[in-house]
């Protein structure tokens, strides 16, 4: 399989070299976190000549004999090296059993530069600061971008790759195939896989198929927003009842897994978060082709989902805004920083146009001095409109 360099997820690892943390890779399956480690293996060896590194796998079954702590721990220690630098890298650890206490003695030894990866369902963000007793550090990856699949691919930015893109998404190992439907059964088949390995098997589910209609529904239902209640109410038929507690479970579940993203909505003009009704969206696009179909494509929705997971990739924290009944798309918060998103397929190409001014309307409405801007497929160089930038989603993509 061909790979390019992640440089951005890479320089994240080098910047945590010989601290006291916990290095903690996450990300959906098939996000490209073992081979991320691979990489870093790679730089230590080429940067560090007097280094020693112990790398586990659990995904390989020479290792099947040390998944349990106390033997995980005896083979470590004999693959340490006096006198040398001694990283600690392991693949799946949660395939051991008890790894919360290996990894906390090697921590508490302070022998060890420590780098693991693992399912999300058994290393969940909310959950790392109670698994490891030393400060656990997250690295989030994220399925290839459109910058890296114009890179995997050594294609220009133009109008033809993006709209490959938003029919092969950003799992790569589905760029192996030659045809759609081998490319989407490729896809399809990680989604079940995580339903039920990650999901099902870990929360002990025994109504999958009603786990199936939830995430149906959430993908059919991207970039609305999503009442728990409403949920509950139409999937509940004669043979099944499933009430709200349960939905909230389950898609918390799902989020867990990292296969959806929740966006909550935040109040533009009060400045507070708002707790009812939210968004979901998908780690990949290409997950609702894959599993609904790419007939009828609504492209608006596609091309929300896809701005929606760049920005969260780019570090934002994401919410939907409302002001005054309207709905902003995206506030996207950074630290000091913050930007207010529409995303639309076709704003047309008059100021006039009803499409255009529904976008921009809300924008306009926001008194603050913040950007604002409209990213839709304009086919046309960014230019601005009342202060409003307007920019092609494919060049804002491959911005910084």
């Amino acid at each position: 399989m061909k790979l390019i360099k992640r440089t951005e997820y890479l320089n994240k690892l080098i910047n945590t070299m010989h601290t006291p943390d916990i290095k903690v890779i996450t990300g959906v399956r098939r996000a490209g976190k073992s081979k991320l480690l691979e990489e870093f293996k790679k730089y230590i060896i080429d940067q560090e000549k007097d280094s020693n590194i112990i790398h586990i796998n659990y995904n390989l079954t020479k290792y099947e004999e040390i998944n349990e702590y106390h033997k995980l721990i005896d083979y470590v220690e004999s693959c340490y090296e006096t006198g040398k630098l001694n990283y600690l890298f392991i693949d799946e650890v949660q395939m051991c059993e008890g790894f919360e206490k290996a990894i906390n003695n090697f921590h508490a030894e302070e022998n060890y530069d420590i780098y693991i990866t693992g399912s999300n369902a058994f290393l969940l963000s909310s959950d790392l600061a109670t698994l490891f007793t030393g400060r656990a550090f997250e690295i989030k990856v994220y399925p290839f971008s459109y910058k890296e699949y114009l890179e995997y691919y050594n294609k220009e930015n133009d109008e033809k790759a993006f709209e490959d893109y938003v029919f092969a998404g950003g799992l790569s190992g589905s760029y192996l195939y030659q045809t759609d439907e081998e490319k989407y059964s490729y896809i399809n088949d990680i989604c079940d896989t995580l339903i039920k390995r990650d999901i099902c098997n870990k929360y002990k589910i025994k109504k999958e198929h009603l786990l199936d209609n939830i995430t149906d529904y959430l993908m059919d239902n991207i970039s609305n927003l999503t009442s728990i209640r409403n949920i509950a109410s139409s999937l509940t038929n004669n043979k099944d009842q499933i009430n709200h507690k349960t939905v909230s479970l389950y898609i918390k579940y799902l989020c867990n897994a990292f296969l959806f993203y929740k966006i909550p909505r935040y109040d533009i003009q009060g400045k507070k978060y708002l707790t009812s009704q939210d968004k979901y969206y998908l780690v990949d696009h290409s997950f609702k082709l894959a599993k609904l179909g790419i007939k009828n494509v609504n492209y608006g929705r596609v091309y929300e989902n896809i701005v929606a997971i760049e920005l969260l990739r780019r570090g934002y924290e994401v919410y939907v805004g409302t002001l005054y009944e309207k709905e902003v798309d995206f506030v996207a918060i950074k630290r000091n920083e913050k930007i207010y998103i529409q995303v639309s397929d076709d704003i047309g190409n008059d100021f006039d146009d009803k499409t255009f001014k529904r976008e921009v309307d809300p924008l306009l409405k926001i008194r603050d001095a913040y950007p604002k801007m409209v990213i839709a497929r304009t086919h046309h160089a960014m230019y601005t409109y009342e202060g409003i930038q307007i920019i092609d989603i494919k060049d804002w993509l491959v911005m910084k």
